[in-house]
């Protein structure tokens, strides 16, 4: 049997952010290696690996490297100008937090355009290729840290993951002439702007944003335009989510990806069409799926882009999640939806395209992620894996509104052996499992372990009625879907040991992982991985805390009669009949599901003498499992294991 170690993850490559050419022939993409942070200071006692982005290109035939820069994070966000002669991207090297540079498609030196002390962002092309927008907070500083001075918060919403302390104002937009080498301040918006995309006459642009912070908090979002002279206006009075914005090609009309208003997170997000006096179309009327990549995978390293795009003035393409697999759809003014592009046995987790070509990310559970150009894949990522992947088999299990599943790895056992099953549960809740290529889940097999792993009612893909079933009600139907998942793997694969099991997952995985060891001694150990225990301090001290709970469970701490059914959803509540062996694991940065909530997990189960180990990962936030720092990501994946083959 084949010990596939941590370390295999630095061997990996991982594609990201394909952008077609207008031409429809050429692709522009980013591959992340691992590296030495500094090959010229090597420390011998103590590595650091890092991420390090370069640009590449290739025209379906031939593939080559653009960029070779040797320090800092190198370079990312690429972008075709209109005439495709010009590509814009930023760069990140030494001191230098991001720079939006220029260079020719033909060859050559590369220009830097920007000096700020902060990077940029959202780097977008005008039609007409005049200008060049982006975001950036420009020379602003906040050294209050630093200084040890106090902060002072009037805002509702003050820190947030992946970012930590949230700016005083937002980052601003810039216009950078391009003709005439002018860079100006466009507009400085008073709460931040989301999705902005460029008018087809490149006389401005639309973008996403809130009327106030309480409606940002609250995650209701409105379109607004913007004209080249700094004009702002609102244009839609939506009143709830707005995931993007894509003008039309007549500049009249504009799609949006949202949520109905009065609806929260257990809401699918569908298309919208948006009439030039307001009139709302839903273009995506009977396609009961969600709209976008809901598919989860630790292979994605770098943006991942996944807006809608108009073929033409009748067809707008997008990415949706059914079942386990996400692809693309196409839906017709007239609101017909059909396939686009959709392997049910695969993901295509990033995509662009324009009237003449396509590039994309594509996937599945045992071929690692792969950039294509028109149906032609152009890496050969795959081929590198010093493993070869196991192919997961499909488990079925049934419930009151009819078909779940979830797919079980076998490891490579002998004959009569026997492997520990493992229960994994995925984030969200509204996120899948499925057919995206996941390293961990491998590792695990490769060591000997029988992973399972399904999407309980509260996962998306499988109708609205499936993912809105545990509104209100967390810890209840879809405790009762992962039991009957993981004793249906134990009854249909006899190789899996059933009295050597361990529960695990992150985020909502970890919460349900608490609450699974405070309600059953079924399992031998437990890894609870960025979780949630404590459902009142909770509400107070995540970065979505504030509505989170009114949206899923319809409750809020600060509300007397509230606060008490909070705590009786809570695992905190039942700690005291823990008995499994746990491992917690979290992210000091972690302000979606902030480390306080494993303080207290932690305390308690010391306090009850249940055998536990608390690791704690300094600099890292939510996202450690799929794109933290690697040597960090090693040493969890090492812990891991060693407390599997402890108590296992």
């Amino acid at each position: 049997m084949s010990k596939l170690k941590p370390d295999s993850l630095l061997s990996l490559v991982f594609p990201s952010d394909p952008q077609v050419s207008p031409d429809g022939k050429q692709v522009l993409f980013v591959l992340s290696g691992i590296q030495e942070e500094n090959l010229e200071k090597v420390d011998q006692e103590f590595a650091r690996p890092r991420y390090r982005g370069h640009l590449w290109w290739s025209d379906g035939q031939a593939t080559r490297q653009l960029t070779h820069g040797e320090s800092g994070r190198g370079d990312s966000s690429p972008r075709w100008s209109p005439d495709g002669q010009t590509i814009a991207f930023v760069r990140s090297s030494g001191e230098v937090k991001g720079a939006l540079m220029l260079m020719p498609t033909a060859g050559g030196e590369a220009r830097r355009v920007t000096r700020f002390k902060q990077g940029v962002g959202n780097v977008k092309w005008s039609p007409d290729g005049r200008y060049l927008c982006f975001q950036s907070g420009g020379d602003t500083e906040d050294k209050r840290d630093e200084r040890g001075q106090a902060r002072v918060i009037t805002r509702p919403v003050y820190r947030f993951n992946g970012l930590d302390w949230l700016p005083e104002t937002p980052a601003k937009l810039w216009l950078y002439d391009v003709q005439k080498d002018k860079l100006t301040e466009w507009h400085a918006p008073e709460r931040g702007m989301e999705s902005v995309a460029w008018l087809p006459d490149s006389s401005g642009v639309l973008f996403v944003s809130s009327v106030d912070e309480k409606a940002g908090y609250e995650w209701r979002s409105e379109v607004y335009s913007l004209s080249l002279k700094g004009k702002v206006r609102q244009v839609t009075h939506w009143n709830s989510g707005i995931m993007s914005v894509v003008p039309h090609p007549d500049g009249e009309r504009f799609a949006l990806i949202g949520r109905p208003e009065g609806k929260g997170n257990t809401e699918y997000s569908h298309v919208y069409l948006i009439g030039k006096s307001g009139q709302v179309t839903r273009l995506d009327e009977g396609h009961d799926h969600h709209v976008g990549n809901a598919v989860g995978g630790d292979c994605h390293v770098g943006a991942m882009p996944g807006a809608p795009v108009w073929l033409d003035e009748q067809t707008l393409v997008f990415s949706s999640t059914v079942r386990g697999s996400a692809g693309l759809f196409k839906a017709t003014t007239k609101g017909k939806v059909s396939a686009f592009d959709h392997d049910p046995q695969g993901v295509i987790s990033a995509f662009t395209m324009n009237a003449n070509g396509t590039a994309l990310i594509r996937e599945s559970a045992t071929r690692f992620p792969e950039v294509e150009l028109n149906g032609k894949t152009v890496t050969r990522l795959n081929d590198h894996l010093t493993f070869k992947p196991v192919k997961p088999q499909r488990v079925t299990f049934q419930n009151e509104l009819g078909e779940g599943e979830g797919w079980v790895l076998l490891p490579d056992l002998r004959k009569k052996q026997k492997a520990p099953a493992l229960l994994n549960i995925h984030g969200g809740p509204h996120t899948d499992y499925g057919h995206a290529f996941v390293h961990e889940f491998q590792l695990f097999a490769a060591n000997g372990y029988g992973v399972c792993y399904s999407n309980p009612r509260g996962s998306s893909g499988y109708g609205q009625a499936w993912q809105s079933a545990i509104h209100g009600r967390w810890g209840t139907v879809d405790y009762d879907d992962l039991m009957a998942f993981f004793d249906t793997c134990l009854k249909e694969f006899p190789a899996l040991d059933s009295k050597k099991t361990a529960v695990m997952g992150g985020s909502y995985g970890g919460l349900m992982t608490n609450w699974i060891t405070a309600h059953t001694t079924r399992f031998q150990a437990a890894i609870t991985d960025r979780s949630i225990c404590n459902y009142l301090s909770f509400n107070g001290t995540s970065d979505i805390g504030l509505r989170f709970w009114a949206n899923e469970l319809g409750l809020s701490f600060h509300r007397s009669a509230e606060a008490q059914k909070l705590w009786d959803l809570s695992p905190l509540k039942y700690v005291e009949n823990v008995k499994t062996p746990t491992l917690i694991v979290h992210s000091v940065l972690d302000h979606r599901c902030p480390i306080e909530q494993a303080e207290q997990w932690y305390a308690a189960l010391t306090l009850l003498d249940v055998p536990v180990r608390f690791v704690r990962f300094p600099g890292e936030d939510h996202e450690l499992s799929r794109s933290g720092r690697p040597d960090r990501r090693l040493t969890r994946l090492t812990e891991y294991l060693d407390w599997l083959e402890r108590w296992l």
